[in-house]
């Protein structure tokens, strides 16, 4: 998912395209994508973000158009190109890893998977929580990465303590973190 218009982060250029650790943050993801178990990579784009359209092609990712409407309306958009089950991930989340895509496909047994972190732990971090919500008495906010099943399934809530999944890229404070991050292990 990556046709935002990022203009939280107030970078210039488009937010798919603002780099970490010296690569732009769709690739990170599409990287982690390629890496996990998944078939193909589809990107969803809006008209936002020609430039990571373009990026995305010159790359042989299979890029669907989405309307520009909002994370909702785009996500309708790639259900409706491929079909279910399907891992949905943000672009502005680029640590994500391999094995954070391959334990969320482990997790999904028919219902749709929402990995969450810990919002005490972007508290920690100092990273921005922008949705949080209560599940099983503690705050959880979610990170961007989803399994979403075919028809009107039940979800899982799936939590993780990985600091890499807690960094989705809003803001420049944001954008920091991930650095620092990126450089570790």
């Amino acid at each position: 998912m990556c046709g935002g218009e990022g203009t939280r982060l107030d970078a210039p250029g488009e937010k798919p395209l603002f780099e970490v650790a010296g690569d732009p943050m769709v690739e990170r993801v599409t990287r982690a994508l390629r890496g996990a178990d998944v078939d193909e990579v589809y990107a969803v784009t809006s008209p936002a973000a020609p430039e990571t359209r373009a990026y995305l092609r010159d790359r042989e990712v299979s890029v669907v158009e989405g309307t520009g409407e909002g994370y909702v309306a785009d996500l309708d958009a790639a259900l409706d190109a491929v079909d279910p089950p399907v891992v949905t991930v943000v672009a502005d989340l680029p640590l994500l890893a391999p094995e954070h895509v391959n334990a969320a496909l482990a997790a999904h047994d028919g219902r749709n998977v929402t990995v969450c972190v810990p919002t005490r732990l972007k508290e920690a971090l100092a990273v921005s929580a922008e949705t949080t919500r209560s599940h099983g008495g503690v705050e959880r906010s979610p990170t961007g990465l989803n399994v979403v099943a075919a028809g009107e399934a039940d979800e899982r809530v799936e939590t993780s303590w990985d600091a890499r999944l807690a960094v989705n890229v809003n803001y420049a404070d944001d954008a920091a973190v991930a650095e620092v991050l990126a450089d570790g292990p």
